[in-house]
């Protein structure tokens, strides 16, 4: 890449690793020396909280603002009833009205950690695109909107593609996401001037539909950009751990969990996670990054710290990191750990140590707990755990117990 940004969101996007395309540089670079651009990114309601993997995207609008433009969060409430089919091999499971809104209202909570909402030229905006879409007439939408797509241009998109060669059924309905996603932008260009749609590199055939649609029906220029689809060191996916999704709102995944993810991740990883997940300045990401030994887990914990902060507080971090120390470094309980409270209906007779590793979310599964625990993995109050027969009754669990599975990942159990 060698084009050379005046503005500096666009220098912050390349100099942090956050850019992988851009429909165009100059256009978008020059636009942006002119004042708040009006950006947004937007969010399907399939659960009810983002991932990780969405922080890329999150931090983009945070830059954003802080550079002066004005970011647009784009609820999904209207796409989310038909589910974006891009690189998924099988159909999203249709979602009701009620799951959806109740999705879209855990969804809001992280955005006001990382965006200053309110009515000033760079505050954010939340919006909902049921707004417009709910409303279609499908006939006049046919006539002045799909009259402007080319089914052949989209069947050589590569998110349709790549389903259509695995002979894997691609519905009408999903076929449809691409181009209510190109009338979101077009109708966020109409009504507040947005001229710019980020998103991940396989958001790209979308936002140039939008790119697109717009220029034919509204005259307008608008501008896209897109950050690389980011695997770990080791080549897995971003925001998948071994415990499952790792969660971003702190009702499903606890904020020491969530700082232990970013403790956890591989030493080739920090240097580039600092960049992308916290504020810190770029010199500084490459000097912790570039440590090795033992120094490189301090600059591990430093990563925890910064991104804990910005999502759950500075309180929660530092909580966090306590409780590590006292795990870890003492050999103590840790009163911040993940707890898992069963009632005495739950135990009855007894409840056996494999249920009590796959509940505490240590194994994803019974024959995933009885691997560890064969493989000399698993731990029950520090002391190694070899019977996977083991059965716990209510009176065992009166006072909390600690399971380990490895070395740095612990829960504990009780009956509340």
């Amino acid at each position: 890449m060698t084009y050379h940004p005046k503005s500096e969101f666009i220098h912050t996007m390349m100099q942090r690793g956050f850019l992988a395309d851009c429909t165009d540089y100059q256009g978008l670079d020059e636009a942006l020396l002119k004042g708040a651009v009006p950006a947004y990114v937007g969010y399907d309601a399939t659960a009810k909280s983002l991932h990780v993997g969405h922080l890329v995207n999150i931090m983009m609008l945070r830059w954003l603002q802080k550079c002066g433009g004005k970011p647009i969060t784009l609820m999904g409430g209207g796409t989310t009833k038909v589910g974006d089919p891009s690189f998924r091999s099988d159909e999203r499971p249709l979602l009701t009205p009620e799951a959806i809104d109740e999705n879209i209202e855990g969804i809001r909570q992280v955005f006001a950690r990382y965006l200053d909402y309110g009515d000033g030229p760079s505050d954010a905006l939340m919006l909902n695109n049921a707004e417009w879409l709910d409303g279609l007439n499908y006939l006049e939408f046919l006539r002045d909107i799909g009259r402007h797509f080319s089914i052949n241009r989209m069947l050589s998109f590569e998110s349709v593609k790549s389903r259509l060669d695995r002979e894997q059924s691609l519905s009408f309905l999903e076929f449809n996401y691409m181009i209510l996603q190109a009338y979101d932008f077009m109708e966020l260009h109409r009504r507040y001037g947005c001229l710019l749609q980020m998103g991940g590199s396989d958001q790209w055939g979308n936002i140039v539909n939008g790119i697109d649609l717009t220029r034919r029906v509204i005259d307008g220029e608008v501008y896209g950009l897109t950050s690389p689809l980011l695997t770990t060191s080791d080549g897995k996916k971003m925001g998948k751990s071994a415990g499952g999704a790792v969660w971003l709102n702190g009702d499903m995944l606890s904020p020491y969990e969530f700082w232990q993810f970013w403790r956890n991740c591989t030493d080739a990883d920090v240097g580039r996670f600092l960049k992308l997940y916290t504020e810190l300045p770029v010199e500084e990401c490459d000097r912790l990054g570039a440590l090795a030994g033992s120094e490189i887990n301090e600059a591990k914990v430093r990563l925890a710290n910064e991104v804990t902060a910005l999502l759950h507080g500075e309180e929660a971090a530092r909580n966090a990191e306590a409780t590590a120390r006292e795990v870890f470094e003492k050999g103590g309980v840790g009163d911040d750990l993940p707890t898992l409270t069963l009632s005495a209906a739950d135990v009855g007779d007894g409840i056996s140590i494999v249920q009590l590793i796959v509940k505490s979310g240590l194994a994803g599964s019974g024959k995933e707990a009885k691997r560890l625990i064969a493989d000399n993995g698993a731990r029950i109050d520090d002391k190694p755990l070899t019977d996977a027969g083991m059965i716990l009754d209510a009176n065992a669990l009166a006072s909390p117990i600690k399971l380990s599975a490895g070395k740095k990942r612990h829960a504990l159990v009780q009956v509340g």
